[in-house]
């Protein structure tokens, strides 16, 4: 009885502060608009222009108007409309890309102990997401009540407005969570399969599933994202591109943060309750007898797959709401707006292009170095992977960007917007090596704080390792910082001749070129969670205790099974699961 008292006086506070704030905005609202006219009257007693005057709409996002893209014609014939329907077709193989590799890794061959350890991975996050899903809703239920208010009675808008953002908010949320929900089952594919697959004692197949697993991940959630927006800018008429943008990001933004959020706690709490079980009864970290290490696996996939999916939706999303919202509003000239809207969008298109095109290339390298060895570098192939898809966006970065707009501005705006997005196509690049730099085991600051540890216990260890990461903050934000600054210093070079505040412009254009390789970002995050479920599953399955397996996996599958190299390819990955997990937590 307290306790239900309790849950509904903290409901009436919540109310009271929610209703406390609404009644004062008007007031705040009037209040502003009051100080902005006695600054204009100031400023016109003393004589002072305002640099641009503007006549401000509250509202945001949601009072944009998008200028008819067909006005500007492209490569000479070709309508700006035209060139973004058929980017449509290029999402549609990307869906399939996607689609094609969830089939493939569903079809895979698995021995049935190991799959019934992935379904009951998949159950455990089954539930996690159904009890987020339910979350999310309540929280949309709050911040649509917010919205209506804000949008309905306090700026007035239309009804059938205020309905758009609603909508597109619930099409935000279900975005993020559709996008976490395919990653996770595609996951728990690969991890059993990747396990299964291990037992030939080659360590090809350990990276290449969960690899394939994160690529499908990525490709179709820059896929889905890309046909929303695609959809809202070539279908929605103009004047309501602008709720539904801002409705859509709003959604995803609420998804995304809470299930990232939400799902870094999950992490750490599920990992320590399987280590303080370990202790307690002395048994071994993916020991079958103990409770915590499903729960553990499920914390790997919902911090490491869920979080980062759901955040790289949102994030890819609301940066392009963002873009679209500046060339809206601080472009001067609807052609120019025009130009740069489909310039965006093409290079996004682009880039999904890139990261495919880009991964088969090195999958078909890394197979024909490293299927029948016995020994590999993990690392060396991902590495490769981060490097081709980053030249090859830059290259095709120029070489569009040419194509589009060859003659606006001074003419040679062309190679200096290519150049300001290679500033954080580079970014995505760079950071990672600056990362095993401080995280690799052959790292001189991973061997001191070994070192820290032997000599000096726990408090040097612990110190070590805040010094260690302090360089590294120190050098991965000198990094950000000097690529931010090379994009602000080339967008002094006539950019102010076509928009207002380009430096902000510029920053933008850094942040979308790091997004850039978005699919293969996802799919080096998630490569984390799949190997690591699929030693979990190698140890919970008891496979090489099973009586008669040997000759088992010989008859049914057509190989002897290689325990001993099995495990020295799990031990030869996890420096790889660490210091990439450090890079996930820095990915746009």
């Amino acid at each position: 009885m307290n306790r239900k008292l309790a849950v509904v006086l903290r409901t009436l506070a919540l109310c009271s502060c929610l209703l406390t704030v609404f009644l004062a905005l008007p007031a705040l609202a009037q209040g502003v608009a009051e100080n902005r006219t006695d600054s204009a009257v100031a400023a016109a007693a003393t004589g002072v222009a305002q640099a641009v005057p503007v006549e401000h709409k509250p509202g945001g996002e949601a009072n944009l108007i998008i200028p008819d893209l067909s006005q500007v014609r492209f490569l000479g014939t070709v309508p700006g409309r035209s060139l973004l329907m058929g980017g449509l077709v290029v999402c549609a193989l990307g869906l399939l890309f996607g689609l094609v590799f969830y089939g493939q890794l569903k079809r895979m061959v698995v021995h049935e102990s190991m799959r019934e350890i992935s379904e009951l991975i998949y159950e455990t996050c089954k539930t996690y997401l159904i009890t987020q899903g339910k979350f999310i809703l309540i929280l949309e239920i709050f911040i649509g009540l917010v919205m209506l208010l804000y949008f309905g009675f306090l700026l007035k808008f239309a009804a059938v407005k205020v309905a758009i953002i609603l909508l597109f908010s619930l099409v935000g949320i279900s975005g993020s969570y559709g996008v976490a929900w395919f990653g996770i089952r595609i996951n728990t594919f690969a991890n059993s399969r990747t396990a299964f697959a291990s037992l030939r004692g080659k360590p090809f197949p350990c990276y290449s599933i969960p690899l394939r697993s994160g690529m499908s991940i990525g490709m179709l959630l820059i896929s889905v994202e890309l046909v929303i927006m695609l959809f809202i800018l070539l279908f929605i008429p103009g004047d309501y591109a602008g709720p539904c943008f801002i409705g859509f990001a709003i959604g995803e933004s609420l998804g995304a943060a809470a299930l990232r959020i939400a799902g870094g706690i999950f992490t750490k709490i599920a990992d320590i309750g399987a280590d303080l079980m370990k202790i307690v009864f002395n048994v071994k970290e993916d020991d079958a007898r103990n409770p915590g290490v499903i729960a553990d696996c499920t914390g790997d996939n919902a911090g490491d797959s869920v979080g980062p999916t759901a955040d790289g939706f949102e994030t890819y999303g609301v940066t392009g709401v963002a873009l679209i919202s500046f060339i809206d509003l601080a472009v001067r000239e609807p052609a120019v707006q025009v130009q740069l809207l489909v310039w965006i969008f093409v290079m996004r298109i682009m880039m999904v292009v890139a990261s495919g095109v880009s991964y088969l290339i090195n999958e078909a390298i890394a197979r024909a170095r490293y299927l029948n060895v016995d020994d590999m570098n993990f690392e060396a192939p991902l590495t490769s992977l981060v490097w081709l898809t980053s030249l090859v966006s830059v290259a095709l970065t120029y070489l569009v960007s040419y194509l589009l707009l060859p003659q606006l501005g001074d003419g040679s705006l062309w190679w200096k917007l290519s150049t300001v997005i290679t500033c954080g196509t580079l970014a995505g690049a760079i950071i990672p090596e600056l990362v095993k730099v401080f995280t690799s085991m052959k790292s001189g600051h991973v061997r001191e704080i070994v070192t820290s540890s032997r000599e000096g216990g726990a408090s040097l260890n612990i110190l070590s390792g805040l010094v260690a990461g302090n360089f590294s903050a120190y050098w991965l934000g000198l990094a950000i910082m000097s690529l931010m600054t090379i994009g602000f210093l080339v967008s002094t070079g006539g950019f102010g001749a076509l928009m207002i505040a380009p430096a902000v412009f510029a920053f933008g254009l850094v942040a979308f070129g790091f997004l850039g390789m978005g699919p293969v970002t996802i799919a080096v995050d998630s490569y984390g969670p799949v190997t690591d479920n699929a030693q979990s599953i190698f140890e919970l399955s008891l496979i090489e205790q099973t009586p008669g397996i040997r000759q088992q996996l010989q008859t049914q599958y057509g190989f002897d099974p290689q325990f001993d190299r099995n495990r020295r390819c799990w031990r030869d990955d996890d420096d790889l699961l660490d210091h990439r997990g450090a890079h996930s937590r820095l990915a746009p």
